[in-house]
């Protein structure tokens, strides 16, 4: 389906910010994971989240929507009661996180996902797990889903490189507690996107686990978690393109559920905005941005917010000057290469764009036309605010429903109406 802007009316207005994915992924298998019965409350349900319930519900834990949060009946006790592939659709955190979760069930467990799901790297998990006593292999020989993981984690040290995905790092994390001896976990070499860990050890403890963390070395003892009842806070990355768009038009609007202290990477979205010209306005539970709708280039390094990388791509690509993205090589292994993709559509637009190893060079020249979304809800959704000010059209716009799929709704709240047809 083709989405592309219909009408602008003045930017303004108060909304509240959609709930957070890294957030809601690790609260549901959490619960999931936990003795007794949860109430998550303000989740996100959305495509991804919906493969982290539906594979939590074939290992064997109770979830039932309610009028206003989920409830989960879960058990520390793991049995994959479909005796089938667990299908998790286009979801790499789900993928990453209950690979390790897999290995504590009393049966075989075989994760798979769609073709683009087929495509992310593995081997730095699976091979960190290993040591573990966890016994997994890809069933295609390349590292890669569908991944077999049979019964046995003892625990131990073990090691995992940090510069491909922290949610290598999450995944070990979030299944250590359950292990027979616990584990310690060493991160060696570059440490990317410690935010996501930070993330992912605060939700741990709110649930009864203790982590403890001495530089990058992470021990935990086997524990159980406790069920809890729990809020979701709202998420940054959903965010920027609300916040996107005023600094690109021009504008004034307050977003509701985003925490001043929160552990979210993508926080860092306000710090650019404001070197880029907004103004920001940070409170403990919400962000106002004002802006004139003039932007000027910068230099970021985004190594611990990849998600951003999109975002502040297209910024840049409507900015005064050259904006400079460094830090992001990791952004080649997600949905898509977002490095790649992103340049390479960019470009359809006539605009001046290098590709670098780990990030991106831009110096504008934005044209009308028409873009492809490569079906990954990043670039839909950011691509789609290129037509605030040119006539642009994103191809598989649909795509923003796996994070965001209140996205036209919320723009429309604000004086953006989107036309998906």
């Amino acid at each position: 389906m083709k989405l592309k802007v219909k009408k602008v009316s003045d930017i303004q207005g108060t909304i509240k910010a959609p709930s957070s994915k890294s957030y809601s992924h690790r609260a549901i298998i959490l619960a999931s994971l936990a003795n007794g019965t949860s109430n998550i409350h303000d989740l996100l349900l959305a495509e991804d989240t919906i493969s982290s319930i539906n594979a939590c519900k074939s290992l064997g834990a109770k979830i039932t929507q309610k009028n206003s949060y989920l409830e989960i009946i879960g058990s520390s006790k793991i049995h994959n009661y479909s005796n089938e592939y667990i299908d998790l659709g286009n979801s790499g955190t789900s993928l990453r996180i209950l690979t390790s979760v897999a290995a504590l069930s009393d049966n075989e467990v075989v994760l798979t996902g769609d073709d683009s799901l087929k495509t992310r790297p593995m081997k730095t998990l699976i091979e960190g797990i290993k040591p573990l006593g966890v016994k997994i292999k890809s069933l295609n020989i390349n590292d890669k889903v569908p991944i077999a993981i049979s019964p046995g984690y003892e625990g131990g040290k073990t090691q995992i490189e940090g510069n491909i995905s922290s949610q290598f790092i999450s995944s070990i994390l979030i299944s250590a507690p359950l292990s027979k001896k616990g584990v310690e976990l060493e991160v060696v070499g570059e440490f990317i996107s410690k935010p996501y860990v930070d993330m992912t050890i605060d939700i741990m403890e709110k649930f009864g686990v203790n982590v403890l963390k001495d530089n990058n070395t992470f021990k935990i003892k086997p524990q159980n978690y406790i069920s809890s009842d729990y809020v979701v806070e709202g998420d940054y990355s959903s965010a920027s393109y609300l916040l996107a768009t005023v600094a690109i038009l021009g504008g004034k609007i307050k977003i509701n559920n985003l925490f001043k202290d929160s552990n979210q990477g993508d926080k860092v979205i306000l710090e650019i905005l404001k070197k880029m010209g907004s103004k920001i306005i940070v409170n403990e539970n919400n962000v106002i941005i004002e802006s004139d709708g003039n932007l000027n280039g910068i230099d970021v390094d985004l190594s611990n917010a990849p998600d951003l990388l999109i975002t502040v791509a297209i910024l840049g690509s409507l900015a005064e000057g050259k904006t400079i993205i460094t830090g992001v090589k990791h952004g080649r292994f997600k949905e898509t290469d977002r490095i790649a993709t992103t340049s390479q559509e960019l470009k359809k637009l006539q605009c001046n764009v290098e590709e670098l190893e780990d990030g991106l060079i831009i110096e504008g020249g934005i044209q009308s036309g028409t873009v492809n979304s490569h079906k990954d809800h990043r670039l839909a959704m950011a691509f789609s605010l290129l037509g605030l000010k040119h006539n642009v059209t994103v191809l598989d716009g649909e795509a923003f429903n796996v994070s965001f799929p209140s996205f036209i709704e919320n723009m429309k709240e604000i004086g953006v109406e989107l036309e998906l047809s």
